[in-house]
């Protein structure tokens, strides 16, 4: 007594589409509909052509229906092919737990009544499984749906997500291989109670190493967050050290230059310290915005921006910043433009490295805004920044630092992009207060 195909086929599909929903989809719309359909349908001619296969042929066919459903995942979600298969293992037994769990119902409610379920009754009963078990792993995996975004699934990750599908599906199908081994039996109920107690053992495996992959995502990330914030806070106190002695040695050469004008007889000397003279009075005119910090790191970016040859203006209260704790400040806008000076440099055209920074007083908030030109093509994720190199779990930390230490203030980060200009525009309360 086995459970039909097109059982399995509706619950492979349904755990299909569980994984589609709390992932970033590729489809959307009639799309995402029309190509669940035709999946669907390719699933139940499949599994009911081949419902009672012999058992040479059997081992084929399952692994002609995970391809199918690798193709699902694949198809609906935005996935490499390592992330397909890896939620394809957990769609795959998610959909055995749900046939074998609405079957071994059956099967009792068949016996106790002494009459069967009619198959109208049992389809009934296998969408009501369906619904409620695909239901409660949506649901408590929807709180996680986000990071799934940011998980980077490898070889690694997928072999092991491989293996633990594969050990659960061998032992739940044990008995109908052969009945004398430890795990097997030769009554139709316990077949059942093992085949569902595995499928469930084997759930549950995979979504603690799901769990502890996150986990191990988020430490991650929470450590390179500390330490780009505190590199950034290293960084500010070396600038701090380094415009300070260029301040110094300015500060002398103005005394040069006069002494020097003193002896100064012809008109092209003079003329030549006059220049120096106006040159030392811009440097002492740009990045004075009013607060120390800003300052300190506008003075060390436009020097490494003008050795970069890219051209980098600022318009800026500094003084409306004043609440920010200053490491938190060196670290925003530290974070900021070196982003964009790492998005100017990819111009070939050099009169489009440019760099534009503001800040002002806006109501009842102070608004930041960075300005950059850019090239090629850029990725969004739920409306936020990715970065677009190819090894992203060790990259993308800048912008989520700018976003932690925004949300600290109680403040918003949007970015927006478009006609080759990137632009980051941050919202801080007037009165805002760092949250511990």
């Amino acid at each position: 007594m086995t459970t039909p195909g097109y059982w399995y086929a509706l619950a492979y599909w349904t755990g299909g589409m569980v994984v589609a929903l709390l992932n970033q989809r590729r489809l959307h719309g009639w799309r995402f509909a029309g190509m669940s359909a035709l999946l669907f349908a390719l699933l139940m001619m499949f599994m009911t052509a081949t419902d009672g296969v012999d058992r040479v042929y059997f081992i084929p066919c399952m692994l002609l229906v995970f391809s199918i459903l690798v193709l699902h995942v694949f198809s609906m979600c935005e996935f490499g092919v390592c992330k397909a298969v890896y939620f394809s293992v957990q769609a795959f037994i998610l959909g055995e737990l749900m046939a074998s769990l609405a079957w071994q119902i059956a099967y009792y409610l068949g016996v106790t009544s002494g009459q069967g379920m009619t198959p109208m009754g049992g389809n009934l009963l296998l969408i009501a499984v369906c619904t409620l078990v695909a239901g409660t792993i949506y649901f408590i995996l929807k709180r996680y749906k986000e990071d799934n975004d940011s998980l980077e699934i490898g070889w690694k990750e997928m072999t092991i997500a491989l293996t633990i599908g594969l050990v659960a599906y061998a032992l739940s199908n044990m008995s109908y291989i052969s009945q004398d081994s430890p795990f097997s039996s030769r009554f139709p109920a316990e077949i059942f109670i093992i085949r569902t107690c595995v499928d469930l053992g084997g759930m549950a495996i995979l979504m603690a190493y799901h769990m502890t992959l996150r986990e191990l995502r988020v430490n991650m990330e929470r450590e390179y967050l500390q330490r780009l914030l505190h590199m950034q806070g290293e960084n500010y106190r070396m600038a701090e050290e380094s415009v300070e002695l260029v301040n110094q040695k300015y500060h002398d050469l103005k005394h040069q230059i006069a002494l020097l004008r003193s002896g100064a007889n012809t008109p092209e000397g003079i003329e030549m310290l006059n220049r120096m003279e106006n040159e030392i009075k811009s440097y002492e005119a740009q990045n004075k915005t009013g607060n120390k910090v800003l300052d300190t790191m506008l003075t060390a970016k436009s020097l490494q921006c003008q050795h970069q040859g890219i051209s980098l203006t600022c318009v800026a209260d500094g003084k409306e910043l004043d609440f920010m704790d200053p490491l938190d400040l060196s670290a925003l806008i530290g974070n900021a433009l070196d982003n964009a000076m790492e998005s100017v440099m990819k111009m070939d055209d050099p009169g489009k490295r440019l760099i534009h920074l503001s800040v002002a007083r806006q109501k009842q908030f102070v608004r930041i805004r960075v300005e950059n030109c850019y090239t090629g093509s850029l990725r969004f994720e739920h409306g936020d920044l990715t970065t677009t190199k190819a090894d992203r779990r060790y990259h993308g930390f800048g912008m989520k630092s700018i976003r932690r230490i925004v949300e600290k203030y109680g403040g918003s980060t949007t970015i927006d992009a478009k006609d080759g200009w990137f632009e980051l525009r941050i919202l801080l309360p007037v009165h805002a207060t760092a949250e511990k």
